[in-house]
């Protein structure tokens, strides 16, 4: 339990802190400020998105195998579930693409200021991307502390159910 909330509670302070240089990338006219906010978006997210998201959703697997919580007992424990398996999905594959594209733009402009035209919509996807992955997050959170929902009726109990031939 211990690693999982280390972990979790760890993505969502690098999805802070990706928000946070990419809002300072966002405001500023400095070309240095710029290429320093956006290179180290990459390096914090090449090093640290593909660990945090899988021993996130790993560890939270197992604690719903091995705890009374179960995956699938409870519709808060599902929804965690499947929030966590997309946005670690969306971590590994679109963020950190959208964090390669800008520093690839920064490096076609090694000195001096960069044009807002050569920027295009990577300077609002850098500020989107962890904006959105932030309150993700931070539903989990909710969804942790609350518990809402309550737990989901077992399979034969369901309407619509038709009755096991083993009966």
């Amino acid at each position: 339990m211990v690693l999982h909330v280390v972990v979790s509670v760890s993505w969502l302070a690098l999805m802070l802190c990706l928000l946070t240089l990419a809002v300072t990338a966002l405001t500023t006219d400095d070309g240095d400020r710029l290429r320093t906010a956006y290179r180290a978006m990459s390096m914090l997210g090449d090093t640290l998105v593909l660990p945090l998201s899988l021993l996130t959703f790993l560890s939270g697997v197992a604690l719903g195998l091995g705890t009374s919580w179960g995956l699938f007992r409870y519709y808060w424990v599902s929804t965690k579930f499947w929030l966590t398996l997309g946005a670690m999905v969306a971590s590994v594959f679109a963020l950190t693409a959208r964090l390669h594209d800008a520093v690839r733009v920064t490096d076609a402009h090694p000195t001096g200021p960069i044009p807002v035209a050569d920027l295009g919509f990577v300077r609002y996807n850098t500020v989107i991307v962890p904006a959105v992955a932030l309150s993700l997050y931070l539903f989990n959170v909710i969804l942790s502390v609350y518990k809402p929902w309550g737990r989901r009726k077992p399979a034969e109990q369901r309407p619509g159910r038709i009755p096991s031939a083993a009966r």
